[in-house]
């Protein structure tokens, strides 16, 4: 028992490792943060969706952002798209549930905005179609994938893909790395305040 929990671990490291011993990966985090950090200096918002985990992940992020990460400053306006079940519900029964993000992106987006789609298969379709919204509206749009990145990778401008088909090691990397595109939205933002 103990040994799945140690294999547990040890996978994760690894498909860390592997994601970080990727330069492009790097280069594509800092070019996230780049056009975070240019969108909220022109008064702009960050937008991000997914489901089940990555959800969370959303919702994580957007928090991180909008409320603190490492040090009190002023909020940033970031928000996950599913936080309003009224809504979700609504339009997935109304409309179908591959329409619920991009409904809302289409009231909310606008020209300069920025949306991160999160799915570890890239092929979420409510995903893809927020992201085929969010470029109509003139939005910067970034996918969190899984080693293909599915659809996603063919459609959004970065697509930042976890080297495995796993999903459970896909979403941890997804979670460091949003982790680390907030800390250097937050510490380029507000470098007095750290």
């Amino acid at each position: 028992m103990t040994e799945n929990i140690l294999l547990s671990i040890k996978e994760s490291i690894a498909t860390k490792q592997l994601f970080v011993d990727d330069a492009n990966n790097i280069k594509k985090i800092k070019n996230v943060a780049d056009h975070c950090i240019k969108t909220f200096e022109n008064d702009g918002k960050v937008l991000i969706c997914g489901n089940g985990g990555s959800a969370a992940d959303a919702q994580h992020i957007a928090a991180e952002l909008s409320g603190r990460f490492n040090y009190d400053r002023d909020p940033l306006f970031a928000e996950a798209l599913h936080v309003n079940s009224s809504y979700i519900t609504a339009v997935a029964n109304d409309y179908g549930y591959e329409h619920v993000y991009s409904r809302m992106i289409k009231a909310a987006g606008k020209v300069g905005d920025v949306l991160i789609g999160i799915s570890t298969s890239g092929n979420s379709l409510n995903v893809v179609n927020a992201i085929y919204e969010a470029k109509k509206q003139g939005m910067f749009t970034i996918g969190f994938t899984g080693e293909t990145g599915g659809k996603i990778n063919e459609i959004s401008d970065i697509c930042i893909k976890v080297p495995s088909k796993n999903t459970a090691r896909i979403q941890e990397v997804h979670l460091l790395t949003g982790h680390v595109i907030c800390e250097e939205i937050e510490s380029r933002l507000f470098p007095k305040m750290k």
